[in-house]
């Protein structure tokens, strides 16, 4: 069915927190990934949310982001008819202040769900300030769209921006509700030691205990808000369920995505190589297709929609899978049941 508002995208994280599942919300750099992704959802009846930041929609506009958020919204909306399951579209760390535009421009294109406006660089007050500011901005718009914002320092890269390990710091419970009541979010990012990006060779201090410390807190003070989990390509299926266990039903992942798509490709190139590069000693005459040589390439092989389609068959399944892992497969509010 067609991606939903905020409003829809709201009651099915409440129903993932009182049921102590949740989602694997899904950055989208390359439209096979977003096909395989939705596949894989469909097949096991799990609502799913898919993210674009700033920099992928600027890719898919060559270079306009305006542009390439509308094309991308277009298409998940095409996409999202033919499925059985609830879809949504989550913008991804709109920076703030330098990031504006860009929000009014997700507001004015109407693709967004919900949208996460980021100023966890900037010191308390000023993230309090701008996040504030943001949140106006977003309510003003006709469609009802949720704001996420950040709270805490994540390390490693992400849109471009870069976190040191020793710039990370843990979100304090105390500071999240005085954050949540004076900007009016409706999702909080909290940093729980967690990593954008790869997280090889680097020793992880994953706090399941101040998820758990930040939710308590806020509950006590009235504010039943979902809390999200940044850089979650690296958690183990017992840290995401005790995350879970915490009071977190959105787990941000991008990384794991990029990889099983350059990974299935070079598989799939490295395996079918001859068919696509010339033997050595042969005429490298790509500009009369090989015409004249007694070498010629495999159209097999080489078109496109051959590495594309095996690029969205391993990303189903990895979705799949994903799904079982934070339980929300088979709890869509949307599919016939």
């Amino acid at each position: 069915m067609p991606y939903k508002d905020g409003a829809a995208l709201s009651s099915v994280y409440a129903a993932a927190r009182e049921a102590g599942y949740g989602f694997f919300a899904s950055n989208v750099t390359q439209l096979d990934i977003l096909v395989g992704l939705l596949r894989g959802a469909d097949r096991v009846g799990a609502d799913a949310v898919f993210q674009v930041s700033r920099e992928s929609a600027a890719f898919y506009g060559d270079g306009d982001p305006a542009v390439g958020l509308d094309a991308f919204g277009a298409y998940l909306e095409r996409f999202a008819e033919r499925t059985d399951v609830g879809v949504f579209c989550n913008v991804d760390h709109v920076r703030l202040p330098d990031q504006r535009d860009f929000l009014d421009t997700v507001v004015g294109t109407g693709v967004a769900s919900s949208v996460m406006v980021d100023a966890s660089d900037r010191p308390f007050e000023e993230n309090v300030d701008l996040v504030s500011e943001a949140v106006e901005r977003v309510r003003e718009s006709e469609r009802e769209t949720l704001v996420e914002a950040e709270l805490g320092r994540v390390a490693g890269t992400e849109s471009g921006v870069e976190t040191a390990a020793e710039d990370a710091f843990y979100t304090d419970p105390e500071q999240a509700v005085e954050f949540v009541e004076r900007t009016g979010v409706d999702l909080l990012a909290i940093s729980v030691g967690t990593q954008h990006g790869v997280a090889s060779g680097v020793d992880l201090d994953v706090r399941p205990d101040v998820a758990q410390e930040v939710d308590d807190a806020l509950r006590e003070a009235g504010h039943d808000i979902p809390l999200v989990v940044h850089g979650a390509s690296g958690l183990s299926d017992e840290q995401i369920a005790s995350f879970l266990d915490a009071g977190v039903p959105k787990f941000n992942k991008n990384t794991r995505y990029q990889y099983e798509y350059a990974r299935t490709a070079a598989d799939f190139y490295h395996e079918h190589d001859d068919a696509v590069r010339p033997p050595e000693g042969a005429a490298d005459d790509r500009g009369s297709m090989f015409s004249g040589a007694e070498w010629s390439p495999d159209k097999t092989y080489f078109h496109p929609h051959v590495v594309g389609g095996e690029v969205r068959d391993r990303l189903a399944d990895v979705m799949a899978d994903l799904a079982e892992v934070t339980g929300c497969a088979g709890e869509s509010l949307y599919a016939e049941r």
